[in-house]
């Protein structure tokens, strides 16, 4: 038993969890199509539209059948009782037979397929009792017309609907017509059972709504024909959108007509020609941007040679300048030039990112002593400003295929700028690697990140304070420069920051090279940042 019900729940839980599909699909589904939603619409109008019809049209039919059936039962009656007057007017009192035959004669007219009973009943007592045919009961003939026709003068008629019952059929009943009128002495009443009326009803009733299913088939058939020709264009427009979007500038419109759909598409195509004229218009200023800062870059390497062998030589004998001031322009000329050589190193490097020339020298590395090396770079540079760097590094080698050059140029960069807007704080630089990535975060507790600021944080050129005055002698290109080579590495450069609370950048790069990243075993906000909302800008090497 037990087994039988963990089956029956287990058959109920698969039903439900069907349904609930199913609904799910179709409300995405209604969703996202505006022919299935027009469509839905105009089968939900029509039924309501078809239904209000058919319930009318049925009333019309039933009070047309209905006045028809009692035209012709007034009729009939009129001549019963014109018949019974005849007849039964100037009978002798014993006269109970010639009732029973006046009774016959009428049923006779109604034919054999029998189209009426027949009651009647004598008010004066001449006779005894009322008569009625077929064994029908007294009782079909409501009280309510007896009553009325009792206190109706002579020759009055009324009708009303009933039920007809019969002797010895007391379970069977049908709906009837009954129609009475009064002579002096006699009350007649035809009793017309409307079996035929309710199956002409019936029928009427299973045509209309047969034709009323067919007509909303056939509306919504027609609303999404009528609407698959709006909705194509609409969406052949949206696919060449995304086709613009996705870089196929070519794309257009296949004008017909000259309709409102047909102005769409020419205004498409409109908006496609002028969009690849500007986007043409920007690669070829871009192209010639990338190969004025390469051609500049590679152009001032020669006379910039000649520069440091004469700059060299005035700052090794600056000590035999007499002149303060000639010595003190020796030593201004010497770290200017080492920043200007620094900064076309960065062009240079940068050109070559933008023109895809630049290429990963990938080999098997322990992130673990890129870091220590870099830490040790800088660690002077910490000392100057106050800070001190906190190392938290795992006890097991973090092993990765990437370019030790770049990656070394990507934490000199971080560690720099954490000493540069750290305030004189510690400077914290983790380390953690799970089965598919490495991970390394640099927090410093600073000025932070202000709102907005980290979308700007690793553009060329860009600086967080403009007024702040810089004592290493960057170029504003080490952060973008950074993110261009985790992006060669495949992996990630991420930032986050909050006003007065510091930042973290987090590199993220995959174990093998070539490899797609997933996650990061390191967060990007670190621990005890608050439990409000930080102000941060996530950029991924792939966005």
């Amino acid at each position: 038993m037990n087994a039988v019900k963990r089956l029956a729940r287990r058959g109920l839980g698969t039903l439900r969890r069907a349904v609930r599909g199913v609904s799910r699909r179709g409300y995405q589904r209604w969703r996202r199509s505006i022919q299935v939603r027009i469509v839905t619409w105009t089968l939900c109008i029509s039924v309501i539209v078809v239904a209000i019809l058919g319930v009318f049209l049925m009333q019309q039919v039933s009070s047309a059948l209905m006045d028809g059936k009692v035209k012709a039962a007034r009729l009939q009656l009129d001549e019963g009782l014109a018949q019974v007057q005849r007849d039964l007017g100037n009978s002798p009192e014993d006269g109970g037979g010639r009732l029973d035959a006046v009774v016959n004669r009428l049923k006779a007219r109604s034919g054999p397929s029998g189209l009426y009973e027949v009651y009647i009943r004598d008010t004066s007592d001449r006779f005894s009792g009322g008569r009625a045919t077929n064994e029908l009961r007294e009782e079909s003939v409501p009280r309510r017309l007896r009553e009325e026709l009792r206190h109706a003068p002579t020759g009055s008629r009324s009708y009303t609907f009933g039920k007809l019952s019969y002797v010895g059929r007391e379970s069977r009943s049908e709906r009837g017509l009954i129609v009475g009128g009064k002579t002096a002495q006699f009350e007649l009443y035809y009793l017309f059972p409307l079996e035929q009326e309710q199956r002409t009803l019936t029928n009427v009733a299973r045509s209309l709504a047969g034709v009323g299913v067919v007509l909303v088939l056939l509306l919504a058939a027609i609303a999404s024909l009528v609407t698959r020709q709006v909705v194509i264009p609409v969406r052949l427009a949206a696919q060449g959108a995304q086709r613009l979007a996705a870089g196929r500038l070519e794309e257009r419109m296949r004008v017909r007509g000259e309709d409102d759909l047909a102005r769409l598409a020419r205004s498409f195509n409109d908006m496609a020609a002028n969009l690849q004229d500007k986007i043409g218009e920007l690669e070829d200023l871009s192209q010639v941007q990338r190969q004025f800062v390469s051609d500049v870059s590679h152009e001032l390497r020669t006379p910039l040679t000649t520069i440091r062998i004469a700059a060299d030589m005035l700052y090794e004998n600056r000590d035999t300048f007499d002149d303060p001031a000639v010595r003190r322009s020796a030593e201004l000329l010497q770290s200017q030039l080492e920043r200007f050589e620094s900064l076309l190193g960065d062009l240079l490097e940068i050109s070559r990112h933008d023109a895809g020339a630049a290429t990963l020298d990938a080999e098997s590395l322990d992130m673990r002593d890129l870091v220590l090396r870099t830490v040790g770079d800088i660690q002077g540079l910490a000392e100057r400003k106050g800070s001190r760097v906190v190392l938290q590094l795992p006890g097991e080698p973090c092993m990765a295929e990437v370019d030790r050059r770049r990656v070394e140029r990507i934490l000199r960069n971080l560690l720099v700028n954490a000493v540069e807007h750290g305030e004189g704080e510690d400077i914290v630089v983790s380390v953690a690697a799970d089965r598919d990535a490495v991970a390394v975060a640099v927090r410093d507790h600073g000025v932070g990140l202000k709102p907005g600021e980290g979308q700007m944080v690793f553009d060329r050129f860009w600086r967080a304070d403009p007024a702040r005055a810089r004592t290493t002698g960057g170029t504003g290109l080490g952060l973008s420069i950074s993110r261009e080579d985790a992006q060669l590495h495949g992996g990630w450069l991420q930032a986050w920051g909050e006003p007065g609370a510091g930042s973290q950048f987090r590199l993220s790069l995959p174990r093998v090279a070539g490899a797609e990243l997933r996650g990061s075993p390191l967060p990007l906000v670190p621990p005890g940042a608050g439990d409000a909302r930080p102000l941060f800008a996530e950029l991924e090497a792939g966005e």
